[in-house]
């Protein structure tokens, strides 16, 4: 019933010839956008490919200008890797033996000097594949966090930019072939279809469909620009931001920073269905999408009369993390925002397992070393070597509890 609910709505919306649309939830185009009929929308396939109509669809709705070099397209050719440990290559020639992909480009255009771009990387998995953390076969991957909740945001936020901030012009990018290497940023980049030179600022949203009981959003890229660490906490009304400075990440504002554009990259957080079938649509937070959409609609509203923003470079944050000889076998709570480091997962047969910490433990000193933050327990961790023990003090519940671990 479930799949013929979907494909009856996606023939509603293709076949509706009305002049009044009607306003689409971003649950009713998450839902679209991860179901199975697209077979987890892989780069170069033709799932992708109905997901990229699909998406035209939406900007013609939404009434923004196609801004590809073919309407909203702008196709891209890519040799695909059969290496797990190597990215697939963009390659400018085009041969019918190569694999590509398509970005889809929107536009608003107020007249204005500056333009902002606001993106989304619309395509997944697949069947699975070197990406995928199942490891029972091949099934579908529907990534309806990763990455159809930043979709749908980026609809969200281009209908309300129609009539409103009209000292920018706005771009929206549905990125092709984030999850084979940044493919489809990359090559917007080298081959814009507007002057780069007058755009202000980036924002990328990549899976912010999972906002937490604790409203936790990771926000990157807030030392690519003076004025962004004022703007996000002047504009905050309920969340709880974790700030990162650094504008490179595995995702697709990392293109946009490599060519000196001030970006913001919005997260939720990872979650146990991260990469697998089972990110489907029914397990996201949609008050929460709505709560992220408001941030970053009052932070562009903020920023609207202040031009072209000052760019800023920022130290590479996984450049300077500590070489390991060991681990704690532990998944660090990346949006803990409090003292020391808090554990979001165990791995069976590992260190912390068998010493018996457990999911939700901060951390908060190892041996004689205070742990702080994630800096500080990578730094720490760093410092130990195979066959070593020490005592690691975790905050359980507000009390202190020590557990004596053994470094494999």
């Amino acid at each position: 019933m479930r799949s013929f609910y979907i494909v009856f709505f996606v023939a509603f919306l293709f076949s509706c010839k009305e002049t009044v649309v009607k306003s689409i939830s971003m649950k009713e185009d998450v839902t679209v956008l991860a179901a199975d009929g697209f077979k987890g929308r892989e780069t170069g396939t033709l799932g992708e490919q109905q997901a990229a109509e699909y998406i035209v669809k939406r900007f013609n709705d939404l009434k923004l200008l196609p801004k590809g070099t073919s309407g909203f397209y702008q196709t891209f050719t890519f040799k695909p890797s059969n290496d797990p440990h190597k990215q697939a290559i963009l390659v400018e020639q085009v041969e019918d033996s190569l694999a590509k992909g398509m970005n889809v480009i929107g536009y608003i255009d107020h007249k204005a000097e500056t333009t902002v771009v606001i993106g989304a990387h619309y395509d997944h998995l697949g069947m699975g594949g070197e990406g995928s953390l199942y490891r029972e076969g091949e099934a579908i991957h529907n990534g309806a966090d990763d990455n159809a909740s930043g979709v749908a945001v980026l609809f969200n936020i281009a209908e309300r930019l129609s009539e409103t901030n009209k000292n920018n012009n706005y771009l929206f990018i549905a990125f092709s072939g984030e999850e084979m290497g940044l493919l489809g940023s990359n090559y917007f980049v080298k081959n814009p279809t507007i002057d780069l030179k007058k755009v202000s600022y980036m924002i990328n949203m990549d899976m912010i469909g999972r906002l937490n009981k604790e409203n936790t959003l990771a926000v990157h890229g807030v030392g690519t620009s003076p004025i962004f660490k004022q703007t996000l906490f002047a504009n905050n009304e309920g969340l709880n931001i974790a700030e990162h400075e650094s504008g490179i990440g595995p995702s697709d504002h990392t293109s946009f920073y490599l060519a000196d554009i001030p970006v913001l990259h919005f997260f939720t957080g990872q979650h146990s269905d991260y990469h697998k079938p089972s990110d489907d649509a029914e397990k996201l937070n949609y008050e929460g999408m709505q709560k992220v959409s408001d941030y970053i609609f009052a932070i562009i509203t903020d920023l609207n009369d202040n031009g072209k923003l000052a760019f800023r470079k920022t130290k590479n944050e996984s450049e300077v993390v500590p070489d390991f000889k060991v681990t704690l076998g532990v998944v660090p709570d990346y949006l803990f925002t409090g003292k020391g480091m808090r554990i979001d997962g165990i791995s069976e047969g590992r260190p912390a397992q068998k010493a018996g910490l457990l999911k939700g433990d901060i951390v908060v000193k190892m041996g004689e070393h205070d742990v702080t933050d994630m800096m500080s327990y990578m730094k720490t961790l760093s410092m130990f070597e195979k066959g070593q023990k020490t005592i690691v003090t975790v905050n359980r519940e507000g009390e202190l509890v020590e557990k004596e671990v053994l470094f494999q």
